[in-house]
């Protein structure tokens, strides 16, 4: 038998944001018509090194391959010059459950799929037309997220926060250019909160840096970073104050998510929760009114990473991309 074997670039030249977008959207919707199987992730946390890693995956039916993913972040890599994430996929036959393709990624497919999945909350809750988009962090997700909420809401500036304040003036440079939006570095996360219609926090925070009263009516936020226990970006009264509290899925943010901690801390009850693919299937459980306010809380699902790597395989045969390897 032989495998296909795409590397980095050949997987950055299948798919595009657009294509991830709908992947996910599709993949949402069979989760919630009971069309996916789905085990819980395995997450290690690994603080001593600054280092997290975690393998997810998933079967969706109709598609033509089901996948496994590893991705790891270890930030203190920043330090000496090395890549901070990196990650692979193996895709499976569906129907015989034969070795198809290694994807050879390095956490790329990884970064998109989360970017599409923000942008997929974003387009079903967030207000039509913002003003402001607020960024809080400015790391390589903070680009992913933004690139693809672009696709989506077309507003007149971006503001962007980190604690790092050379990395947030290179990330305005960058997106600023990438985009042809005004990209402003803000001077501290509460003046991006406070500003923002629709909100993005993408850091890997573990004490609260989103606060209730700094809301405004109307703001949707999407929480990116807290993907597994341990990590926090907002205030559990965030969640208490808004309308809709929306969960990729409400199992997997009750372990790690910031629904897990509002729930713990008996600021919400975890019955009034959404999952994002019965709002993908019926759009009025999302928001309702212009002045809701609404969390989608994302920490990562397994059928995201099948949805883009069937994709990126469907591509690369169609295309005759990739080498074949022996096994």
């Amino acid at each position: 038998m032989d495998v296909l074997l795409l590397r980095e670039a050949e997987v950055r030249a299948l798919i595009t944001p657009a294509l991830a977008l709908r992947a996910v959207r599709d993949a949402f919707r069979a989760l919630a018509e009971g069309r996916a199987v789905q085990p819980s992730s395995f997450d290690l946390d690994l603080p001593n090194v600054r280092g997290e890693f975690h393998v997810k995956g998933a079967y969706v039916e109709g598609l033509a391959h089901f996948a496994i993913k590893s991705a790891s972040g270890f930030y203190a890599n920043q330090q000496s010059g090395e890549p901070a994430n990196g990650g692979m996929s193996l895709a499976f036959d569906a129907k015989t459950g034969a070795l198809r393709a290694m994807i050879l990624d390095n956490g790329w497919l990884t970064e998109l799929r989360t970017g599409a999945a923000g942008a997929l909350a974003a387009d079903l809750l967030g207000t039509r037309d913002p003003e402001v988009i607020g960024i809080l962090g400015a790391g390589t997700q903070a680009r992913f997220q933004l690139r693809a909420l672009l696709d989506v809401r077309k507003p007149r500036k971006v503001l962007v926060w980190s604690r790092n304040a050379a990395s947030a003036r290179r990330y305005a440079s960058e997106m600023s250019a990438a985009s042809g939006i005004p990209v402003e570095v803000a001077a501290s996360a509460e003046a991006v909160v406070r500003a923002s219609q629709i909100l993005v926090t993408t850091t890997p925070a573990r004490a609260p840096i989103v606060r209730a009263e700094w809301v405004k009516l109307g703001t949707h936020i999407t929480a990116m970073g807290s993907d597994m226990a341990g990590k926090q970006e907002l205030d559990v009264a965030v969640l208490a104050r808004a309308d809709r509290v929306v969960a990729d899925q409400k199992e997997n943010c009750l372990r790690s998510g910031e629904i897990g901690c509002a729930v713990r801390a008996g600021a919400i009850a975890a019955a009034g929760v959404v999952n994002l693919g019965d709002v993908v299937r019926d759009p009025a459980l999302g928001r309702r009114t212009d002045q809701d306010i609404t969390v989608a809380d994302q920490c990562g699902l397994g059928i995201c990473d099948t949805a883009v790597a069937d994709a990126v395989v469907n591509a690369a045969m169609k295309q005759g991309v990739g080498e074949r390897i022996a096994i």
